[in-house]
């Protein structure tokens, strides 16, 4: 095989695994909706429960139940607080029953349970646990569609750099060089632009927070640029890109969004 089939072939794998994160981040991360279908009175109703709301307003949750029979009720509390459950039905209009929580301030959380039920059943839950959904503000899209193409980029040209060290290859130093200007502007700094869109802070992992996505991308871009650093002096320790590869596949694993930015209202008053 020559130089150039082996190249495109590496490239192939490391975007098949590129993809590969970004689809498990996708299923399992807490911002997921969480579907399902249940059975009342005979009928089988399927639901999109949301687990993030962005903007203003409060979040609408629709829910299909064609039986005018079947009624719902919902109960709500802020997350991580001393409130009390508030149980509140469900309005329908035509075919569609409504729950409504109300808008919370930028991190702010709200856990819900929802069922259904009719006259001739019992209630039926609709998810196996309470819902939690995280209220963050509206990022402009001009620099959403940006930041997530780099961190696909960055995920790609990591995983393209450890192949191609792994591989003895020709262009690790090169391809460091990309995969740190990468993860630099994608995650770095782009990321710091949606923190703040979201959450009204550029910056919430160490040393001034827990932020898991903040710190993992910390954890990615250091490793990159050890890498950098010793493969630029030492051009025969390929190991060092290896390792950043490895890393990087290790802290991009983690579900986006773990451990993420939200208020603690057991600090705040009661509402």
């Amino acid at each position: 095989m020559n130089n150039t089939s082996k190249s495109v072939l590496l490239w192939i794998l490391a975007f098949i695994l590129m993809a590969a994160f970004a689809i498990y981040q996708r299923m399992t991360g807490p911002t997921y909706p969480v579907h399902g279908k249940v059975s009342v009175n005979k009928e089988e109703i399927e639901y999109t429960l949301p687990r993030t709301h962005e903007g203003d307003g409060n979040e609408i949750i629709k829910i299909i139940a064609k039986d005018k029979s079947v009624f719902g009720y919902m109960f709500s509390k802020r997350y991580k607080s001393f409130d009390e459950n508030q149980r509140i039905i469900l309005q329908r209009n035509g075919d569609t029953l409504l729950a409504e929580l109300p808008h919370q301030p930028l991190a702010g959380k709200i856990m819900y349970d929802i069922y259904l039920s009719s006259s001739t059943g019992n209630p039926v839950r609709l998810a196996k646990e309470p819902v939690v959904i995280r209220f963050k503000g509206f990022t402009p899209r001009l620099f959403l569609w940006p930041h997530i193409l780099l961190i696909f980029l960055a995920m790609c040209f990591s995983t393209r750099t450890g192949l191609e060290a792994l591989f003895n290859g020709s262009n690790v130093l090169k391809l460091t060089i990309w995969t740190s200007v990468l993860i630099f502007f994608g995650g770095m700094v782009m990321g710091a632009i949606i923190q703040k869109f979201s959450f009204d802070a550029y910056w919430t992992g160490f040393p001034f927070g827990f932020d898991l996505t903040d710190n993992k991308t910390l954890i990615a871009f250091i490793m990159w640029i050890v890498a950098l650093w010793r493969i630029s002096k030492r051009p025969d320790q390929l190991w060092w890109a290896i390792i950043a590869a490895i890393v990087t596949i290790g802290v991009f694993s983690v579900p986006h969004s773990v451990l993420g930015s939200e208020i603690d209202y057991t600090k705040v008053p009661v509402h």
